[in-house]
């Protein structure tokens, strides 16, 4: 199916959301604990959304788990790791969310890959390996395996969407909703000056705040939850790939990151390797 020109520019659109979000996020992260932000983060989102969308009575437990891996896992794990890695090298490593879709499909779902898509999984996790052999990432393994977590944990969550009788605006209210105590107390448990950080926060801080929740969540979720009821993922796919060049790209404008031939060649094999997953039919 052919993308309409209006629908092509949203798909731009939440390309560039998406991608400003990872290193924005970045920014804010020198004055603000990472789990603590992505706390007023689901806050505000959910203060805007859960006016509109009903009590989901019958799909609750299932969105409790969602919110928890999805959620409170995938935040904590993704944005801890991120604080002590470059946007850009987190961004491209985000990527492999999708690989670990199909690996998650085939052992929970039963979903037969095919032998396209297992290639394609092969060469994103060669990508991610030639990346890790970056000699100043050698001391963010930690980092790195706290982003991989991440993507896993959000991978596990999606066997739990494709079973939840709900729109798509509910399922990400009430996701907000219930992912945002959850954040709290792991901030709480994990995290230290959480006082300190509100106090000290400035102007650029609640704009960041207000982008994440506002911006990257409500508008970018939904219209890309829009998209994707009218569009197969594979019409979908270049506006995925093209989010980590949209951080990498702002953040080496923004924040000066360095990117180094062995990032490039990783992160292209990454996006390579997605990019043949993305445009293969999955057989179930």
């Amino acid at each position: 199916m052919k993308l309409t020109r209006t629908d092509c520019i949203r798909g731009l659109l939440v390309a560039l959301i998406w991608g400003t979000g990872v290193v924005v996020t970045k920014a804010a992260l020198a004055d603000s604990p990472p789990i603590f932000l992505m706390f007023f983060r689901f806050v505000l989102s959910a203060l805007v959304l859960i006016w509109f969308v009903p009590f989901p009575r019958g799909s609750f437990p299932k969105l409790l788990i969602l919110s928890t891996l999805g959620g409170a896992v995938q935040y904590s794990l993704t944005f801890t790791g991120l604080k002590s890695l470059d946007a850009s090298v987190t961004a491209l490593l985000l990527q492999l969310e999708v690989p670990l879709l199909v690996l998650v499909g085939a052992v929970a779902l039963r979903e037969k890959p095919g032998m396209k898509r297992c290639l394609g999984i092969g060469l994103a996790f060669a990508g991610a390996a030639i990346m890790a052999g970056e000699p100043r990432l050698s001391g963010a393994y930690g980092s790195m395996l706290l982003v991989l977590g991440g993507a896993l944990a959000w991978a596990t969550s999606q066997a739990i969407v494709r079973n939840l009788a709900l729109d798509a605006r509910t399922i990400t209210a009430w996701f907000d909703v219930l992912t945002a105590p959850q954040l709290l107390i792991a901030s709480l448990l994990f995290e230290t000056d959480q006082l300190g950080a509100m106090a000290n926060a400035g102007p650029n801080l609640w704009l960041v705040v207000i982008y994440l929740g506002l911006v990257m969540t409500v508008v970018g979720d939904t219209t890309w939850n829009g998209l994707v009821r009218r569009y197969p993922i594979s019409t979908l796919a270049p506006f995925l790939l093209l989010q980590p060049v949209v951080s990498a790209t702002e953040a080496m404008v923004f924040l000066g990151e360095q990117m180094t031939p062995r990032i490039a060649i990783g992160g292209a094999i990454v996006i390579a390797g997605v990019s043949a997953i993305l445009r293969q039919p999955t057989r179930a």
